[in-house]
């Protein structure tokens, strides 16, 4: 279990022994911390994961609170949880991206201007600045939309932006509970970027294949059994 997952699991713990109800204002962030054994980096990372299903409510100058925890509040929460890791869609949807993905890199490699280069260049740079995950979900989204374009079919850009589009939400879902991410998925976007530059098609479609197959791989075994193996040639990456 990573170090989020279990902050996760501890401030859930006091929820549901009832040491915090709804409504109740979490401890001081440095209290609570030294009171679970934690740094304050993983409480912080176990807070925005409550936070972005609903369980807790982080108020700008006022505290975290415990939500309402109303049945409507709930389930809608539980609704995110089974669309990330109980609906087989989801793998299915990031298994048709990594496949298209990897064509479109390809194509970009061969058919990309010297403008499209250049916008890719300057999202590389950008990342090195995003401060969250929410962000660099943002400059992943555009990286990939520009790659599109930049392979000169506009049904293919098109379908490969609504595709994904789609997984944003396990990919902030993942940067989130899962360390490293950040730096990993610039590191990627480098190497993608520079076979792109290089005009070599092979080392874009296997650099965009590790890339796109982190995420899909995360699901799988967030998945468990029964959802079958994870895909020749994906490695660990956003």
């Amino acid at each position: 279990m990573g170090v989020t997952d279990g902050a996760i699991d501890q401030i859930k713990g006091m929820i549901v022994s009832g040491e915090l109800g709804p409504g109740d204002r979490l401890p001081r962030e440095a209290d609570l911390a030294e009171r679970l054994g934690l740094s304050r980096n993983s409480l912080r990372e176990a807070v925005r994961a409550l936070t972005l299903v609903r369980i807790l409510d982080v108020r700008q100058g006022d505290g975290t609170y415990v939500t309402t925890l109303a049945p409507d509040v709930l389930l809608d929460a539980v609704s995110f949880v089974i669309d990330l890791h109980q609906d087989r869609g989801v793998l299915d949807l990031l298994e048709v991206r990594r496949i298209l993905e990897a064509a479109t890199a390809a194509l970009a490699a061969r058919n990309i201007d010297p403008a499209g280069l250049a916008e890719l260049e300057r999202l590389l740079e950008e990342s090195a600045g995003c401060g969250t995950i929410e962000e660099l979900v943002e400059n992943d989204l555009a990286f990939h939309r520009t790659i599109g374009a930049g392979s000169g079919n506009s049904v293919l850009a098109s379908l490969l932006d609504g595709l994904s589009s789609r997984t944003s939400r396990a990919r902030i879902w993942r940067g989130i509970t899962q360390s490293g991410v950040i730096e990993r998925t610039i590191a990627e976007h480098r190497a993608i970027y520079e076979a792109i530059a290089a005009r070599r098609p092979e080392l874009a479609e296997a650099a965009m294949t590790v890339h796109v197959g982190g995420v899909e791989e995360w699901l799988r075994q967030a998945l468990g059994p029964g959802h079958g193996d994870a895909s020749a040639g994906t490695a660990p990456g956003p």
